[in-house]
């Protein structure tokens, strides 16, 4: 029981492990994909904004109509991120015409478009988190009513249309993003350096280059709480195989004093210890990736919103980390069996 409520420890430290960094990767991969999913080419947004934090900085709409009128822009159209609850929850404001042309439309599920103010679309995804259903009413800070359920993939999880949210929340006339298509893939270079060489100090990048800044190896947060975690993990393991490996040292004094006295090497005695805490890490790390899955399981029920991968390039790594930290947990009882005397060992009670 001991020796499994120690793998099982073990287990634990590789699932926050690899829970975190597949939750991490999740949400930017999921970030990256809803982006492509407006079928833009090229992306506007103004200073002090970032791919990460679409709402941080408005720009004038107008500047919609100049994008529009550089050579080669077949599409382009304007969308106001509006943040409206904790993390990344928000609200996008859009041109139901023009982002439709641009994405392909919406494939509802359930109910249809908005047609008035304080209406909004939300995908599968914050429907099935909120349990809401056409008629439902959102409320952060104001009442939207749901008219319509969407397949997830474009963009944002909840829309509306873009006046009523500006008017609502004090942005008149301002847009977070333009989203342009070119008229043709071999003209976005050319599209990109005419759109920076007219909106000097404007953030104007390639949806591909977008992409892949959304990782999260992109967030110092996200890095530093990994590290954090692991950190956390490793004295976990050491910690718990220390006390297990002192607790058979203690078990096994006799065992140890016999096998001294038949000519067991102090190395011999260590060796034995070493191995078994190596078969406790290895079965700990396996644990620990099986329990990966339940709780991937666990967040698309109950948290949805925060998509989850398996990130198998990880299992090695936190295999070593589980490994690393239980030899060494395992020293300082190694020693302390390796250095008994066989005559006490055999006399211990």
């Amino acid at each position: 029981m001991r020796t499994l409520l120690s793998a099982v420890l073990i287990g634990v430290g590789v699932t926050m492990i690899l829970s975190l960094v597949g939750v991490s990767q999740g949400v930017t991969a999921d970030m990256s994909e809803r982006s492509r999913g407006t079928g833009a080419e090229i992306v506007v947004f103004p200073p002090g904004s970032s791919v990460f934090n679409l709402s941080g900085a408005n720009m004038l709409e107008k500047y919609v109509g100049l994008i529009r009128k550089q050579p080669h822009v077949s599409l382009a159209t304007g969308t106001l991120i509006q943040k409206v609850g904790p993390l990344f929850q928000s609200i996008a404001g859009i041109h139901l015409d023009e982002f439709s042309q641009m994405s392909g439309g919406f494939r509802f599920v359930k109910g249809g478009p908005f047609t008035g103010p304080n209406e909004l679309v939300v995908d599968e995804v914050e429907a099935r988190t909120a349990h809401l259903k056409p008629g439902s009413i959102v409320d952060v800070g104001t009442k939207w009513r749901v008219t319509g359920i969407v397949e997830s993939g474009k963009l944002s999880r909840m829309f509306a249309q873009i006046e009523p949210l500006q008017e609502e929340y004090s942005q008149t006339g301002k847009i977070s993003v333009v989203w342009v298509k070119a008229d043709d893939p071999a003209n976005i270079p050319a599209v990109i350096a005419s759109l920076k060489e007219k909106l000097d100090g404007f953030s104007v990048i390639s949806m591909e280059e977008m992409s892949s800044l959304l990782t999260e190896n992109s967030l110092p947060l996200i890095v530093n709480f990994t590290k954090v975690v692991i950190g956390i993990s490793v004295v976990v393991g050491f910690l718990v195989v220390s006390l297990s490996m002192y607790t058979a040292v203690l078990e096994r004094t006799r065992e140890i004093g016999i096998l001294k006295a038949l000519g067991g090497s102090p190395a011999y005695i260590m060796g034995i210890l070493l191995r078994e805490t190596a078969v406790l890490a290895i079965l700990g790390s396996i644990a620990g990736i099986l329990m990966t899955y339940g709780a991937q399981a666990l967040l698309r029920a109950f948290a949805p919103t925060f998509p989850m991968l398996i990130v198998t390039k990880w299992w090695p790594i936190t295999t070593g980390l589980a490994l690393a930290g239980s030899l060494i947990g395992a020293l300082i009882p190694g020693f302390k069996a390796a250095k008994q005397d066989a005559i006490e060992a055999l006399s211990y009670d």
